[in-house]
C-alpha cells in the first residue's frame, strides 16, 4: 500500500478472455479493488458496505486495478469494467501488451486452448527477462482436477483432506494432464529469477455463482420446471467447490501481498457431495426431485461436455488451509453451495435476467381477458392463472391427497397427517359449497391462488391473474404478507412482494359493446358456456356492482402506488385483439428468459424461410402477371395504332380525290378535247418534229377566252 497521504497507485492487470464466465467474474471483481486493500484490517464499516451485489461495482474507486484483457469472441463488445482489449493477430504482438502489465492472470479451467498462450506466455517472459526492468507476477488459475488421482494420505482414513503441502503428490485426472504439465511449468519458471518474475498456481474448486457455469445445467433445468434433476452416478462423490467471487478474493489477496507460497488451494469449507448439491437447487429451484443417472445416459445431453463431466465425478476432499489462515477474504459462501443456495440461485437469476414477471388483467365479462392472457402467456412464457383450473388442480390435489388418509400407512407419519388434514379441509369445502349454491366460500380460493403464485412455476417465470381478483377484499386477502421477510412495506400498509403484480391492466368496455360481441359469437362458441345474453347480464350486473366509482379492486393497487393502465378495447378491431396485446406489452417491456430455445429457433427460421419462398413465390408470379398485361396492353396499343394509321391513309386518300376533282372536271371540259383532237391530227400529219407541231397546234386552237 502506499505511505499514509499519498493516494494508491494503479496496476495493469492482464486476464485472458474477459468474455466468459469465469475470466468476466474475476476481472468485475478486480476492477473494483484498491490496490492493496486486502492488506488491510477490515472494519466493520467496510464489510458492511462490501456485499455480494457491492464487491462488483460499476463505478471505480480511485487506485484500482485497471483490466487488461482478451476476448474469446472477437467480435464481443468490450464489457465496461475493462479497460483496454488487446487484438492479436500474432504471439509477438500479445506478448508487446503482456510485457506493459505489472500482473498476468490466465485461466485454463475453461478453455484447454489457452494452456499452450499460458505456457508460451511465462516461457516468452522467462526468456526475456534480462530486457524487462520490473517485478511480473504471472498467476494461473488451474483446477482441483490435477488432484483427482492422488492417493489418500492414510489409506486407513480416507476422508483427510488435500492441503497445499500435498501438492507434490498429486496425481492428475487422465484427461487433464495437460493442466498439471502447465502448472509445474509455471512453478519452474518462478524460481531462477524472483526479483523480475514471480509465479503462482491457484487450484480453484468448482466454481459457481454470478449466473453459473459448471452447475448451470442443473439450474437451467430447475428454473424450466424439470420434472427431476439429473445426479450424475450414484452421487457421493465430494465435489470441491468455490464461489466465483471468492475465488476473485483470492486471487486479490495473492496478487496483494505476493505471498511465499507459490501453490494455492482454492477451495470453500464445504464438503458436500454431488447428490446434496443436486438436491439442494431441486428442492430451491424446482420440484425436489432427483433422477440418478449414468455416465452414458448423462454424455447424451447437449448441456454438459466431457470435461465438465469429468469435474462434477470428480471425488477429492481439500482443505484451503492457507487461504483460511493468512488471507483476508469477504466470503461470500465460505460454507460452500448447499448452505448459501438461496442466495447463489437470487444471483443467478438476477445475472442472467431471469426475474419472473407478474401482471394482472382485469374487467368486465367478455372484454377479452381470456384472448389477451393467453396471447401474452404465450410470448412471455408466462403461466396462465384462471380461476376455473386453480380451483380444479387444487381440489384434485386434496382429493388425491385425502384418498391416502383411508389407506393403509406406507409412508412417513408426516404424510400420513398432511392427508387427513387434505381430507378435513375437503370435507369443510364440500360442505360450503352446500351451503352456497355449488359455489366454493373465497377462503379457500384465496388459498388456492396463495398456492398456486408462490409455487416454483410461478416463482421461477412469473404469471398473469386471469380477472382475480374481482374484489378489494379478494386482492387485500390475497396479496396480505404472511411472512414479514416477504413483506414490502408501503405507506398505505404491507403486501407480499413475491406475488404482488407489477403491471395491473384494467379493460374497459360500454354493456352495449359486450352484449353486441356476445351476440356475435358462433353457436357452437357458445354452447354450454356462460356466454350466453342471460348469462352475460347476470354478470355483468354483478361486475358493475362491485365496481362502482368510488369502491373498485383498482383503488387497491392505487393506493399502493401499483397504477393500474386502463384500456378502451371498444378502439380496438384487430384480429385477436392484437391491438390491445401489443400495448399491454409495452407496459410490461422485454422477456425476462432464456429466449427461443434451440428446437424453437429452427421453427421460426424454417417459417421465416418458407415464408420468404412464398413471398419470392408470390413476387414471381405478381411480375409476371405485370410482364403479361404489359406485353397484351403494348399489343393492344400498337394494333390501335395500326387501325389509326390505316384510318388516316384513307381519309388522306379521300381528302386528296376530293380536291382533285374541280381540276380533273377542268381538264375533261377544256383541256382534254383540244389534246385529243391534236394528237388525232399529229398522227395523220406525222410531222418530222411532233413537238413542235402538238406545241403550236394547242397555241393556234387555245379554247380560252379572252
Amino acid at each position: 500500500m502506499a505511505d499514509d497521504g499519498e493516494k494508491p497507485k494503479s496496476k495493469r492487470l492482464f486476464i485472458n478472455h474477459v468474455d466468459c464466465y469465469e475470466g468476466r467474474n474475476i476481472a468485475k471483481f478486480l476492477s473494483s479493488c484498491v490496490v492493496g486493500a486486502s492488506l488491510e484490517e477490515m472494519e466493520e464499516e467496510e464489510e458492511d458496505a462490501r456485499s455480494v451485489d457491492s464487491a462488483t461495482l460499476a463505478r471505480p474507486k480511485e487506485g484500482c486495478y485497471e483490466i487488461i484483457g482478451t476476448l474469446k469472441n472477437k467480435e464481443a463488445k468490450k464489457p465496461d469494467f475493462v479497460k483496454e482489449i488487446i487484438y492479436y493477430e500474432t504471439k509477438e504482438q500479445l506478448y508487446e501488451h503482456l510485457v506493459e502489465c505489472d500482473i498476468i492472470v490466465y485461466d485454463i479451467t475453461e478453455d484447454p486452448d489457452q494452456i499452450d498462450e499460458a505456457t508460451w506466455a511465462v516461457s516468452e517472459i522467462h526468456s526475456d527477462l534480462e530486457k524487462i526492468d520490473k517485478q511480473i507476477l504471472f498467476l494461473l488459475i488451474s483446477t482441483v482436477m490435477t488432484w483427482a488421482r492422488s492417493k489418500p494420505l492414510d489409506p486407513d482414513d480416507p476422508e483427510i483432506p488435500f492441503t497445499e503441502d500435498d501438492y507434490r503428490r498429486r496425481k492428475p485426472h487422465p484427461n487433464f494432464k495437460e493442466h498439471i504439465s502447465a502448472e509445474k511449468t509455471v512453478i519452474k519458471l518462478g524460481k531462477t529469477n524472483k526479483q523480475k518474475l514471480v509465479t503462482y498456481v491457484v487450484a480453484s474448486g468448482l466454481t459457481y455463482g454470478g449466473g453459473e457455469n459448471i452447475f448451470h445445467y442443473l439450474f437451467k433445468a430447475a428454473w424450466h420446471n424439470a420434472s427431476q434433476l439429473q445426479c450424475f452416478g450414484p452421487g457421493g462423490n465430494v465435489v470441491p467447490t468455490i464461489h466465483i467471487k471468492d475465488l476473485a478474493g483470492v486471487i486479490q489477496n495473492v496478487v496483494d501481498s505476493r505471498p511465499k507460497v507459490r501453490y494455492i488451494v482454492a477451495v470453500d469449507d464445504s464438503q458436500t457431495t454431488l447428490e446434496e448439491i443436486v438436491k439442494a437447487v431441486s428442492i430451491n429451484l424446482g420440484t425436489g426431485k432427483i433422477k440418478h443417472i449414468s455416465k452414458e445416459e448423462a454424455l447424451l445431453s447437449k448441456d454438459i461436455e466431457q470435461a465438465d463431466f469429468d469435474m462434477l465425478l470428480v471425488n477429492l476432499r481439500m482443505d484451503a488451509v492457507y487461504v483460511k489462515e493468512n488471507m483476508r477474504i469477504r466470503w461470500v459462501a465460505e460454507t460452500g453451495l448447499m448452505e448459501n443456495v438461496i442466495p447463489v440461485i437470487k444471483e443467478y437469476k438476477e445475472s442472467r435476467g431471469l426475474m419472473p414477471m407478474r401482471a394482472c388483467v382485469l374487467g368486465p365479462p367478455a372484454s377479452g381477458k381470456t384472448t389477451i392472457v393467453k396471447e401474452l402467456c404465450d410470448s412471455y412464457k408466462l403461466h396462465h392463472i384462471k380461476i376455473k383450473d386453480v380451483i380444479e388442480e387444487a381440489m384434485d390435489a386434496l382429493t388425491k391427497s385425502a384418498a391416502r388418509a383411508n389407506q393403509e400407512p406406507e409412508g412417513e407419519e408426516e404424510d400420513d397427517g398432511k392427508a387427513q388434514e387434505d381430507q378435513e379441509l375437503l370435507d369443510a369445502i364440500n360442505e360450503g359449497k352446500e351451503q352456497n349454491n355449488g359455489r366454493i366460500e373465497d377462503q379457500y380460493v384465496i388459498k388456492f391462488f396463495k398456492q398456486k403464485l408462490h409455487s416454483m412455476p410461478c416463482q421461477n417465470q412469473g404469471f398473469i391473474l386471469d380477472g382475480f381478483p374481482k374484489t378489494r377484499e379478494q386482492a387485500t386477502e390475497l396479496f396480505a404478507a404472511e411472512d414479514e421477510e416477504e413483506a414490502e412495506e408501503e405507506s398505505k400498509g404491507s403486501f407480499d412482494k413475491a406475488i404482488m403484480p407489477e403491471v395491473v391492466v384494467c379493460l374497459d368496455a360500454t354493456d352495449e359493446f359486450l352484449r353486441a360481441r356476445v351476440m356475435n359469437l358462433p353457436e357452437s362458441v357458445v354452447a354450454g358456456t356462460h356466454n350466453t345474453e342471460e348469462g352475460l347480464m347476470r354478470r355483468l350486473t354483478e361486475y358493475r356492482a362491485i365496481n362502482g366509482e368510488d369502491e373498485t379492486v383498482l383503488n387497491y393497487f392505487d393506493e399502493l402506488e401499483i397504477h393500474p393502465d386502463k384500456i378502451d378495447v371498444t378502439k380496438d378491431s384487430s384480429k385477436m385483439m392484437a391491438d390491445t396485446v401489443e400495448k399491454v406489452k409495452k407496459m410490461m417491456g422485454p422477456p425476462r428468459n432464456y429466449g427461443p430455445t434451440a428446437e424453437e429457433l429452427a421453427e421460426m427460421r424454417q417459417k421465416e424461410e418458407e415464408a420468404h419462398i412464398k413471398r419470392e413465390a408470390e413476387e414471381k408470379a405478381e411480375k409476371e402477371r405485370k410482364e403479361a398485361e404489359e406485353a397484351a396492353e403494348r399489343k393492344r396499343r400498337q394494333d390501335e395504332w395500326a387501325e389509326r394509321l390505316d384510318q388516316v391513309k384513307r381519309e388522306e386518300y379521300d381528302m386528296l380525290e376530293t380536291q382533285s376533282q374541280p381540276l380533273r372536271n377542268y381538264l375533261m371540259k377544256h383541256v382534254m378535247p383540244t389534246l385529243t383532237q391534236a394528237l388525232i391530227d399529229c398522227v395523220k400529219v406525222r410531222p418530222d418534229d411532233a413537238i413542235d407541231y402538238m406545241a403550236e397546234y394547242l397555241f393556234q386552237h387555245n379554247p380560252q377566252v379572252d
